[in-house]
């Protein structure tokens, strides 16, 4: 068994945990994605089909680090017209803005497999703080010999808090878009030689 193999887990309060050094998401296993009210009855999900992350896991897991960048012109919901609407500036203004940004500036605790992760999100050139929750859900070793890690976040926001205003008054009152976006991440993480 190689040094790298041995040294692919170590024990942190319980768990097991990867070793130290950095990790790319997998993009072939990684989801980022959203929940919205729609006509104050239903929800509309949606995702974004592009997005890469960086996550350096520290010698003390605790002063680990995530940066992300996903493409806002991959947004899909299934719906063709409204994915086009979103690229506008009504929303993402993606031509503008093809980015969104999200940086993680410390792990504020952690109980178990569950750690809350402070970082700013931009959106269309706004920055402000948000707070992941995020469960590690395990680490392993593929069959093609990668060292991979499993993880799910979760985080609440107001769009309009980054300019995402765009609404329209029901007649029945109310309004088309819920102003609250729940942001639902899993992903598989795979070190770096």
């Amino acid at each position: 068994m190689s040094e790298h193999a041995v040294a692919a887990t170590r024990e942190f309060r319980g768990l097991q945990i990867p070793a130290a050094g950095t990790y790319l998401l997998d993009a072939a296993h990684k989801r980022v994605g959203f929940v919205v009210r729609h006509l104050m009855v239903s929800k509309v999900r949606g995702n974004f089909g592009e997005a890469t992350a960086t996550i350096t896991v520290g010698e003390d897991p605790l002063q680990s680090s995530v940066t992300a960048t996903i493409t806002t012109a991959s947004v899909f919901t299934g719906q063709p017209d409204r994915d086009n609407h979103l690229r506008t500036s009504d929303f993402f203004e993606a031509e503008k803005y093809p980015t969104i940004e999200y940086r993680s500036t410390g792990i504020k605790s952690f109980d178990g497999n569950e750690f809350i992760l402070d970082g700013e999100l931009t959106i269309k050139g706004v920055t402000k703080p948000v707070e992941l929750l995020v469960e590690f859900e395990g680490v392993g070793r593929s069959p093609y010999g990668f060292d991979v890690f499993g993880f799910s976040a979760t985080t609440e926001i107001d769009r309009e808090d980054w300019g995402l205003t765009y609404n329209q008054a029901l007649e029945s009152g109310g309004v088309m878009i819920g102003k609250k976006v729940k942001i639902e991440i899993e992903g598989e993480a795979i070190r770096q030689a």
